[in-house]
């Protein structure tokens, strides 16, 4: 029952909107009528190449005292965020009609720039008060709310038209002491054609009147003539925009709501879908343990221990099945030993880091609204989890009577992350050629290789000192010095069905959840309900631990030893699916790009591989207590 009580609040604190209660790390601020608020822009992102620009680098308006950059951290740097001022100037309270930004002159390489990122529906990044922009998108038919800012411009035959007029709407909640906190955040975006009354404007001050919007009134959408929009061309082009300030009922804990619910909070029942297939699942499994393993095997270990009556003499006693692989069954694998060592090292490193990174971020530790805070406790989580990676590969290599244990030490520490970091420099090698934000910065490239030399190669070493001083795993059977012969197997248990076989039901135990955490990773969504992806996080393990036992018992059965990189590779094989799954993701890009390809496919890649490591070690150790608890229970003569 308490363990019920607690995931229920977990589920339920994973929607981080707990009216009245403020998130770790975000401090409400309170404004003043007439005071400034700070309009702040990001990078210009698609969901179809993956390739994030910086703002400036198209001919938009530049705020006069200079671009300032805000001091971002190593998670929004990792994420390809660049946050920097901008040239709107906005006040609590204060309405604006049709505000004269700036003007530009487009030349030809700024038509080309702002084809390419309206071809690819690139769309604006926009922060007021640590609140991303929402966009209401005007047509002919409909008016459309998204939560993941606006667009750049769109798209009409052969022409493209710009976005050069916004209405930007901000929602505030009023105080008892009459101060005022902003709650929401939207963007109308519109194109329109300016003109100036006496002709065109030199760019100095006063700005002429503009004939083709009123100072009075906000522009709408159906005031503009089809043939008034902002065709792109040379030239001179204004950008415009209106402030109007609506009073709200929402209040500040409460002003995520509409992003983290978005798209009509139909997430919601799915995951609850998700939860529920997950456990039947898990229930279907647990009957099949009970019912075919523990039965049977009560039966087995009875038979094997009861004592020999006058009519049956113990040694003609007939023997087949698990028993007969005693004094093999714990046998040291003979290929790849160290190789075992290290993956089952890693799993476990990120075993636990995951549990801990899910758990933070369920109970409102980690949250979307800290930008960059989930990258960040995922880096620093894996960094410190180190020592379990050390501790676990070099008792088991010591179990294993391994002779090289430097070497096993070293490539725990530095295989799995050397892998991601040289995929992880080569593809911000392709992201920079394009001059993309999505290039991570030299410096941030060397505390990412601190943290790693630094922090983590010390504590898989301080880990594997600690392993390498406890004595070796004791198994409740002696293993012989000669080993056994293996029988022939039957077809339906060889390792290319088994394997295979053994990644379906984890990856069906979690398939759902993965589609909200790829949309979330390349749909730019926001990814909130936590509180679900633990539930799901425990039901994969134990879908995993019971998956691996029923196999590996009936691998057993035909006196077939060999259980160790079985075991390892029966639950590893669900990265393999989640590989296939990202394969029929990736028709939602969209994309015809090669560098999306390679940008895609290289990080699902690793991903993959942490899977594999993660759900294969989870595997192994179900088969390893399995295994000593079995075999613990008989009488060996």
């Amino acid at each position: 029952m308490y363990i019920l009580t607690v995931l229920s609040l977990l589920i339920s604190s994973s929607v981080y909107h707990i009216h009245g209660f403020y998130l770790p790390g975000v401090a409400p601020y309170s404004y003043e009528t007439g005071e400034e608020v700070e309009l702040k822009v990001n990078k210009l992102s698609s969901i179809h190449t993956l390739l994030p620009y910086d703002y400036y680098s198209l001919k938009f308006c530049k705020p006069k005292g200079g671009i300032q950059s805000d001091s971002e951290n190593l998670g929004e740097f990792l994420r390809g965020d660049r946050i920097e001022n901008s040239a709107y100037q906005i006040k609590l309270k204060k309405e604006e009609y049709c505000k004269v930004l700036c003007q530009v002159e487009l030349k030809s390489k700024d038509l080309s720039d702002f084809r390419k990122v309206i071809k690819n529906k690139y769309h604006h990044n926009w922060i007021v008060d640590n609140l991303p922009a929402a966009s209401i998108l005007d047509d002919e038919e409909f008016v459309t709310t998204e939560y993941v800012g606006y667009p750049v411009g769109f798209m009409e035959g052969p022409n493209y038209f710009v976005y050069n007029h916004v209405n930007i709407v901000i929602e505030y909640h009023t105080l008892e002491d009459e101060k005022h906190r902003i709650v929401g955040f939207y963007v109308e975006p519109l194109s329109i054609h300016h003109s100036f009354s006496g002709g065109e404007w030199d760019g100095h001050e006063p700005v002429p009147p503009l004939t083709s919007c009123s100072g009075t009134k906000h522009l709408v959408f159906e005031e503009i003539k089809k043939n008034d929009k902002q065709k792109l061309g040379l030239g001179k082009m204004v950008y415009t925009y209106g402030v109007e300030w609506r009073e709200s009922e929402v209040r500040w804990a409460s002003r995520w709501d509409v992003y983290l619910t978005m798209n009509n909070a139909v997430p919601d029942k799915v995951h609850w879908f998700s939860i529920i297939n997950s456990i039947l699942i898990v229930m279907f499994l647990t009957f099949l343990v009970s019912m075919i393993l523990v039965r049977t095997l009560n039966k087995e270990i009875t038979h094997y221990n009861r004592v020999a009556t006058d009519e049956e003499r113990a040694d003609e006693r007939e023997e087949s099945g698990w028993k007969l692989v005693h004094a093999d069954v714990f046998r040291a694998p003979t290929e790849f030993p160290m190789t075992f060592c290290v993956f089952v090292g890693t799993g476990m490193q990120l075993v636990v880091c995951a549990f801990f990174l899910i758990l933070f971020a369920a109970l409102g530790f980690l949250s979307p609204v800290n930008r960059g805070s989930l990258m960040i406790g995922m880096l620093f989580l894996f960094v410190l989890m180190g020592s379990f990676a050390g501790f676990t590969s070099a008792r088991l290599y010591k179990t294993f009577k391994g002779k090289q244990w430097q070497r096993c030490t070293a490539l725990t520490a530095t295989l799995f992350p050397g892998i991601v970091f040289t995929v992880f420099f080569t593809l911000n090698g392709v992201v920079w050629s394009y001059g993309s934000t999505g290039a991570v910065p030299v410096f941030t490239m060397v505390a990412i290789l601190t943290l790693w030399f630094g922090i983590s190669v010390p504590l898989v070493f301080l880990g594997a000192y600690f392993g390498y001083k406890k004595d070796v795993i004791e198994f409740p059977v002696i293993t012989s010095n000669i080993p056994r012969q293996i029988p022939e197997q039957p077809w339906y248990l060889n390792p290319a069905m088994t394997i295979p076989l053994g990644g379906v039901l984890p990856f069906g135990a979690c398939f759902v959840e993965l589609f909200f955490i790829m949309s979330s990773i390349w749909m730019d969504q926001y990814y909130y309900v936590f509180g679900f992806l633990f539930v799901v996080y425990i039901v994969l393990a134990l879908t995993c631990a019971q998956t691996s036992v029923v196999l590996c018992y009936f691998q057993l059965c035909v006196e077939d030893y060999r259980w160790w990189w079985r075991s390892f590779l029966t639950c590893g094989s669900t990265a393999m699916y989640v590989f296939l799954y990202s394969i029929f993701y990736f028709s939602r890009l969209e994309s015809n790009m090669t560098v999306t390809y390679f940008l895609y496919f290289g990080y699902m890649g690793l991903m993959s591989l942490g899977v594999f490591l993660l759900t294969g070690t989870i595997g192994f150790f179900a088969c390893l207590y399995f295994n000593y608890q079995i075999y613990s229970s008989i009488k060996v003569d």
